[in-house]
């Protein structure tokens, strides 16, 4: 968020200290600001209840009151904020829903009352929430120390009852208080700390990495759309190998992504890959990732060779017979487990489907190779081939004719309109049927290939190579 939005949680907190309620700024917009970061949002701890603060801000609206939180618009965003979508992004701090994280309300800030939680029975949610006037009661029940801190903006004093501060130094991701209680209150909490020992390249506390390892195996009970968030992350913040090699340690990649822990000891052919196993090559494109990287390529990435541990032979060489089919049906089910939306699936499907395609490029004839290089979001497709390359064998020369060849070809020769039309076909005699869409292809191709220019041509090319049925 902006500067604007960091000087009106500011404003929220002046004027809930002028109604008389202890305010701070919380969470991991404290730990960015203390690291130097620009923070990704902002949030307001208070001793004030939610519907004080509904009172003292009109405009805000409960997201969850019965844990807490309410939401400030700021001011151009206050007739449209409460009914618009939320985008989703990360509130980067623990959340006031137990840290779950939040679809993130653009324009506003996040007020949640201090609070202790008893109880969590689901390992999930607390089962009963209890305000209260004390902020170090607050930052008990919060996730690690690092996010743990609160923040005076007036003073820049730095509320510290966790031992933040010392663990930033440290660069350790600690679990406030007993590990064992965090993870058994909340067990995304496990995979909130890969991601933040990877993103920051901090280590795990002994005793926290420890719990995860007992924990490891709940990690079910968090909602597929929660670890996938979380996995999409890791995926998409630029430590993408960091987080993968710590969710393998922790032994959360076995739970989570069992069929990408499989690749470990894979072997693959030497000639084509000398860097090593499926799970090396695959942790090499993750380290390649561009930064900001769309989230279907970081996925498309990941499990665009899921497919080789079940077709691994050895004949005359190592083979992996048909592993791109296997390959799609397995990020098929993959995709379906985690709940990612049909489109997102269908790109990432298309990645994995697609990416041996490229071995071919430099024979294909030029209308194949125009149609492959105008299937929807083909830079996706083009990063994965620079990426696979750079990750095995490093010869980049297709990637280089690819988009050389696209450069030096106008749009419209990759895109033309149509020469001829099915209301063509039928004004010349041909009757409407299945035959249609073989001549329309065939037209096309030949207008790909240079060798019709105008629809009298395409015409003459219909009537000769498809005669009209007498």
């Amino acid at each position: 968020m902006s500067g604007t939005s960091k000087d009106f949680a500011i404003s929220i907190i002046r004027t809930l200290r002028e109604e008389g309620h202890d305010a701070y700024l919380v969470g991991g917009c404290v730990r960015d600001l203390l690291l130097g970061r620009a923070p990704a949002d902002y949030d307001v701890a208070t001793a004030a209840t939610p519907q004080q603060v509904l009172t003292i801000f009109p405009e805000a609206y409960g997201v969850g009151t019965q844990f807490g939180v309410v939401l400030v618009p700021e001011p151009e965003h206050a007739s449209t904020t409460a009914a618009s979508s939320p985008c989703h992004s990360e509130r980067s701090g623990e959340s006031a829903f137990g840290d779950q994280p939040q679809s993130h309300h653009h324009g506003s800030i996040e007020v949640a009352t201090f609070r202790s939680d008893l109880g969590y029975s689901d390992g999930r949610h607390p089962d009963e929430v209890r305000f209260t006037r004390d902020s170090r009661q607050d930052v008990q029940r919060r996730d690690f120390t690092i996010n743990g801190m609160m923040l005076d903006p007036e003073t820049d004093e730095v509320l510290d009852f966790v031992g933040g501060r010392d663990d930033l130094k440290a660069e350790i991701i600690r679990a406030i208080g007993s590990p064992e209680i965090r993870f058994a209150e909340d067990k995304l909490r496990m995979l909130r700390a890969v991601r933040f020992a990877s993103r920051f390249g901090y280590a795990i506390d002994p005793a926290t990495l420890a719990a995860i390892h007992r924990f490891a195996p709940q990690i079910h009970q968090v909602s597929r759309e929660r670890v996938r968030d979380e996995l999409t992350r890791m995926l998409t913040e630029g430590h993408a190998r960091e987080a993968f090699l710590l969710l393998d340690e922790t032994r959360l990649l076995h739970e989570v992504l069992p069929e990408i822990a499989k690749m470990k000891g894979v072997k693959q052919p030497p000639e084509f890959h000398p860097e090593g196993d499926v799970f090396v090559h695959t942790l090499l494109l993750l380290q390649r990732l561009p930064h900001p990287c769309p989230p279907t390529l970081a996925w498309g990435a990941l499990l665009h060779d899921v497919g080789k541990p079940p077709t691994f032979r050895v004949a005359e060489r190592i083979r992996f017979d048909n592993h791109v089919d296997v390959g799609v049906a397995m990020a098929r089910e993959i995709c379906k487990r985690l709940r990612l939306a049909n489109s997102e699936t269908e790109q990432i499907l298309a990645l994995v489907d697609n990416h041996m395609r490229f071995a071919h490029a430099m024979q294909m004839n030029k209308s194949t190779f125009k149609k492959f290089v105008r299937m929807p979001h083909f830079d996706q497709h083009l990063d994965l081939h620079r990426l696979d390359c750079a990750a095995s064998h490093g010869d980049l020369t297709t990637y280089n004719f690819i988009r050389e060849t696209i450069a030096s070809t106008p749009p419209e020769e990759v895109r033309p309109e149509p020469l001829v039309t099915g209301d063509d076909l039928i004004a010349a005699g041909y009757n409407p049927g299945p035959e249609f869409k073989k001549i329309l292809g065939a037209v096309e191709d030949a207008q790909l290939e240079g060798r019709l220019h105008n629809p009298e041509q395409a015409m003459e090319f219909v009537t000769r190579e498809f005669p009209r049925s007498t």
